[in-house]
């Protein structure tokens, strides 16, 4: 059984309480996760041209608000 089949099996097994408390703490990790991977791009310069070009849209009117 591999590393992730058996934390497959343990999550499985939790009670409803302790499955909230995993579920909170996974989704918490995702977004730390996430959180550092746009610092990653954002440092690197690969959001540059997405930024570059939402801001062209803007101007030539080729957006809407929310």
């Amino acid at each position: 059984m591999t590393e992730v089949e058996q934390i497959e099996d343990r999550v499985r097994k939790l009670s409803p309480s302790e499955f909230a408390e995993f579920r909170t703490w996974f989704r918490e990790q995702e977004w730390e996760q996430w959180d550092r991977q746009i610092e990653q791009d954002s440092k690197s310069g690969k959001l540059k041209a997405l930024a570059e070009k939402a801001l062209a849209d803007h101007a030539a009117g080729r957006t809407s608000p929310i």
